[in-house]
């Protein structure tokens, strides 16, 4: 009887010990998970609005150089005008989209690709919104008024082609749409219109030699 109560008394500390072990595990493991985030510009566990973040790698190599992007319709930490929001989704803006101008991209530059990507978006993946690649080498802007020839408007995570304006869920924390101009050491990708937005950037990563970007908030 006694060997009895000190095997169970044994096994109660046993599992005891695991308990502990296990939850301080987890508490390093999400401690660092915030860590990461927090590290990765965006918000941890605490200020993710219900949905955790995973970091992921950046499809811009460290040797990418900087150039600048501008707009005058929207602006770096700004926010996007109602003309500029979706017409979709639950949102009723004017789907409108804003012109680019860069300057100071890298010699050798031989096309320019434009994407806009929402990191935000509880997707597990994020959103992309617009991609347009196989700009000429020799643009400096890209307007909705004419779309250079030659360049290829893709396929968002709608399924739609061309500009797609933002609209986070209602009540979600502040998204930050990553509006991106990428200068590519290709004059073509080579990719038809319909291939994947993840396929699209992965195929440009390895072509990438500068890149431009401005980030753009929305939140309802």
């Amino acid at each position: 009887m006694k060997k009895t109560v000190r095997s169970i008394a044994a096994a109660t500390a046993a599992a005891a010990a695991l308990t502990l072990a296990v939850s301080t595990a987890a508490s390093a493991h999400s401690d660092n998970a915030n860590a990461s985030a927090s590290a990765s510009g965006h918000p941890g566990k605490r200020g993710d609005g219900g949905y955790g973040y995973t970091v992921i790698r950046s499809g811009i190599p460290d040797t990418a150089r900087r150039f600048t992007v501008t707009s005058p319709q929207v602006h770096n930490g700004g926010t996007f005008p109602a003309s500029a929001w979706a017409d979709a989704f639950g949102c009723s803006g004017g789907n409108q989209q804003f012109t680019l101008d860069w300057t100071g991209a890298p010699v050798g530059t031989r096309s320019f690709a434009v994407t806009m990507y929402d990191p935000d978006a509880p997707s597990g993946s994020g959103f992309w919104h617009w991609l347009e690649w196989d700009i000429p080498g020799s643009a400096t802007s890209l307007s909705p008024a004419a779309t250079p020839v030659g360049a290829v408007s893709g396929t968002d995570d709608a399924g739609l082609t061309g500009y797609l304006g933002p609209c986070p869920p209602a009540g979600d924390v502040n998204h930050g749409y990553q509006i991106t101009v990428y200068a590519l050491d290709t004059a073509s990708l080579g990719l038809p219109a319909t291939t994947p937005a993840a396929l699209t950037t992965f195929s440009m990563s390895s072509h990438i030699v500068g890149y431009a970007r401005m980030t753009v908030n929305a939140r309802r």
